[in-house]
């Protein structure tokens, strides 16, 4: 980052138009992105060659505007993920002052685009938002001068002190995301902490690409400097489409569902074919001639040695399975119980001792960001169409994306986990995934006093700055002191029981992602002042059973089933009740009274915790 913030922050501002014969292309860039092109070249570099798509979102023609926030890979091997916030708007074509030519059709689509080195999307998005207003108003689109303009400005104005502010959250409401999914977040948390393929879809983009960074902004760091490696990929050459992953597994449309695509499991359903699985051949050395050899260079990268695959997989690295010796980073192989030596490495995150596998990303004292979006982990808050094959690139490992279109939502094969953000529902196909993120008593106790805290409050109090409990700052601070929690606990010699309170089968599963394997690997002095265990461990009670079977029935297919026949049931009774005589009628009246009242306790938004990755069976 530093590096960075000697240079000026925004690399290009960009306009992209639909052209009739052509389709979306690049239309007007400054600085040309092309050294010595001209300000109107339609060429682009081969790795940004997807940039006309994210920048004019498909189906943009049915909205008047729209924002998109989407990533680009770097040009060369020493710069960072490229951050792209692009503004979309349409207008008729007879309102122009000058209508050039080639202008065909009856509504001119263009969309002006920043690119940026820093993650400053709402407060990019803000100040371009005014700019594309008045470019279309001008109603001549070759006055390039206000875009000029604008280069300059931002240039001017944004730093990377912004990054260390509130500023770098505008835009992404923490309020409104448990509003909308209440305990569910908790759910994408954890999604996310194990590095599954995760699509979220919704339209117009605005919304999605806000509804994705807002759930990456609860990961302390991560939006700030976790996001650096995300967007490395190559562009497939030639690579068999038998790469497509498992049949789809059929389950019902209400539970969550997700279809399990990591390596591992692939490599046991498809024995036998060498040719399909993603790991190199231990006995051999790395074969860089394939597209497992994905990444680009970049500062703070492993040793040039290594594999670029070597920490990727739970059957490869099978030293980092060992018993770690905390005090002493000591590792020992679980076979022979004899200990290995790992030699040292550098690092240059701030305030910490690093002697393990290398993030390459800007830590702080207690290791955070987590590495969760490196080593091919990709995150692309929009993807387009032309971007579909990523999916099922042997080169990407998993994923956070964004979609609008129906086709990547119809092949829920290639994702592990669908995100419908308009009914706030997680779909997962596969039932091992689902117990992994079922939700421990503890779990629902934090995910019941957040949307709690967050239903209680009331909008007013934080217009007037004067809010804390149930704000955004506040409920990112209890996510960054559930993340700490758990890194603590996985610290100490009576881990397992620590850690049952986030659920056995999940952190079993985390304990094998990449993410882990680079922060356990190094020692960070300040996670000694972090207490250890759950932030909501304890004994159970009544209380906890009553949030357990709201859950359950208000959530899980057939515990709406259960309440909607019991409710009619109810309903069907009291009349029938009526007609026999007015004594039992009224009895029945009290029974049906008395259960409504229970399920409507059950179902008081204060109280309940959303559905449940797994359902009431």
């Amino acid at each position: 980052m530093e590096s960075q913030c000697k240079e000026e922050p925004v690399l290009h501002i960009v306009v992209v138009g639909f052209h009739h014969k052509k389709g979306c292309q690049v239309e007007f860039s400054y600085p040309p992105i092309i050294p010595g092109a001209g300000h109107d070249s339609n060429t682009l570099p081969e790795e940004w060659k997807y940039l006309p798509f994210l920048a004019l979102p498909d189906g943009a023609h049915n909205h008047q505007e729209d924002t998109v926030y989407f990533h680009l890979p770097p040009l060369d091997g020493q710069q960072k993920c490229v951050y792209g916030v692009s503004c979309y708007r349409q207008m008729e074509a007879k309102a122009l002052k000058v209508r050039e030519a080639d202008i065909t059709r009856e509504t001119v689509q263009k969309s002006v685009c920043v690119l940026s080195q820093l993650p400053l999307f709402g407060l990019i998005q803000a100040k371009l938002q005014l700019i594309t207003h008045a470019y279309f108003e001008e109603k001549d689109f070759s006055q390039i001068s206000i875009l000029k303009e604008l280069y300059d400005h931002m240039n001017r104005s944004l730093s990377c002190t912004a990054l260390e502010g509130s500023q770098i959250y505008l835009g992404l409401s923490a309020r409104d995301l448990i509003l909308h999914f209440k305990h569910k977040v908790l759910i994408l948390f954890k999604l996310i902490l194990l590095e599954k393929k995760i699509l979220f879809y919704v339209t117009p983009v605005k919304r999605l690409v806000e509804t994705l960074m807002t759930v990456l902004s609860l990961f302390p760091g991560i939006i700030e400097h976790g996001l650096a490696d995300s967007s490395h990929y190559q562009p497939r050459r030639s690579i068999s489409e038998d790469f497509s992953s498992p049949e789809i597994i059929s389950a019902d449309e209400e539970s969550l569902s997700m279809s399990t695509t990591d390596i591992t499991n692939i490599s046991k359903e498809l024995e036998g074919r060498h040719d399909v699985s993603d790991q190199p051949d231990q006995s051999k050395p790395c074969n860089t001639t394939l597209d497992t050899h994905y990444l680009q260079p970049h500062a703070g990268s492993l040793l040039d040695s290594e594999c670029e695959w070597e920490t990727l997989e739970p059957h490869v690295m099978d030293e980092m399975e060992g018993k770690v010796d905390v005090a002493h980073s000591n590792m020992f192989d679980t076979d022979s119980g004899l200990p290995i030596t790992v030699q040292p490495q550098s690092a240059t995150g701030q305030g910490m001792l690093t002697s393990g596998l290398v993030s390459g990303l800007q830590e702080d004292q207690y290791g955070l960001p987590l590495a969760i979006f490196t080593k091919g982990y990709l995150c692309m808050p929009y993807m387009a169409l032309q971007q579909h094959h990523l999916l099922s690139d042997i080169s990407v490992r998993g994923f956070v994306a964004g979609a609008t279109n129906i086709l990547f939502r119809q092949q829920r094969h290639l994702s592990d986990a669908i995100v419908d953000v308009d009914e706030a529902r997680i779909q997962i196909h596969d039932p091992e995934l689902r117990k992994m993120l079922y939700l421990s008593t503890a779990d629902l106790r934090f995910a019941d006093y957040l949307v709690k805290h967050v239903t209680e409050n009331k909008e007013d109090v934080f217009l007037d700055g004067t809010g804390w409990e149930g704000g955004d700052e506040w409920i990112r601070a209890q996510f960054g002191l559930y993340i700490h929690s758990l890194l603590s606990s996985a610290l100490q010699q009576d881990h397992e029981r620590l850690l049952a309170d986030y659920g056995t089968a999940f952190t079993s599963a985390w304990k094998i992602t990449h993410n882990y394997r680079v922060w356990i690997s190094n020692k960070h002095p300040a996670m000694a002042s972090i207490t250890p265990g759950h932030p909501f461990q304890g004994q159970y009670s009544v209380a906890d059973v009553k949030i357990r079977l709201s859950h359950s029935m208000q959530n899980s297919e057939r515990g709406k089933k259960i309440g909607n026949a019991v409710m009619s049931t109810s309903r069907s009774v009291v009349q029938t009740g009526k007609a026999v005589g007015q004594s039992v009628g009224g009895a029945l009246t009290v029974a049906k009274s008395a259960m409504s009242s229970w399920f409507s306790m059950l179902a008081q938004p204060t109280a309940a915790v959303s559905a449940s990755p797994q359902s009431a069976d």
